[in-house]
């Protein structure tokens, strides 16, 4: 059973096309307007090995904000369309990534309370001409939707890109390990039967 999925959102703010595939080989197209956040969010294919095609159409003229947050919540959902039922998959990933002086610890959960956990302290308020609070509100949308438990934990760190690469990084590595099948695992891997 193919594990992909393909979410479209449009409002006034954004117009979002967003295709994965869970089992890929870390290929993407990114174009969100937003040259940083495309840098990110093609780590975070490379390093899950999640192919994903994301187009993005924002309100860029007013700021980033609309732009980051909204491609959060689709590429959360489309995540979470592709687990399906989340039969035979690890769950649990974890993962401590250095990115020179930067370490970011991510630790992720499928367990369909969908919560981001943040302790990524970011001194500059620019990388760039990224607002680097935006890092946070990518994440709070990506997890909600997607119905993961996230945390993101900054182990050491000074300068802003390498933290929020770091970050992008370890979620990616994090995510890679959970949504990876186990041949062990015979239905659903909760003892409640469902996630």
């Amino acid at each position: 059973m193919a594990r992909t999925a393909e979410v479209t959102r449009k409002t006034g703010e954004t117009d979002i096309e967003v295709n994965l595939d869970l089992d890929g080989t870390g290929t993407y197209s990114i174009d969100t307007g937003v040259g940083f956040f495309d840098h990110m969010l093609s780590a975070l294919s490379r390093h899950s090995l999640i192919d994903m095609d994301i187009k993005v159409k924002g309100d860029t003229w007013v700021d980033d904000h609309h732009t980051v947050e909204d491609t959060g919540i689709v590429v959360g959902q489309a995540l979470g369309q592709a687990l399906g039922d989340k039969a035979g998959i690890r769950r649990f990933g974890s993962i401590a990534i250095p990115l020179d002086e930067a370490l970011t610890l991510a630790s992720v959960d499928i367990s369909g309370r969908g919560e981001l956990y943040w302790d990524v302290p970011i001194g500059p308020d620019k990388v760039g001409t990224f607002d680097t609070e935006l890092a946070q509100e990518f994440f709070i949308g990506f997890a909600r939707q997607a119905g993961i438990t996230l945390h993101l934990k900054e182990l050491s760190g000074t300068n802003a890109h390498h933290i929020i690469e770091a970050t992008f990084k370890a979620c990616a590595r994090a995510l890679r390990q959970a949504v990876e099948p186990d041949p062990r695992v015979k239905g659903v891997p909760s003892t409640k039967g469902e996630l």
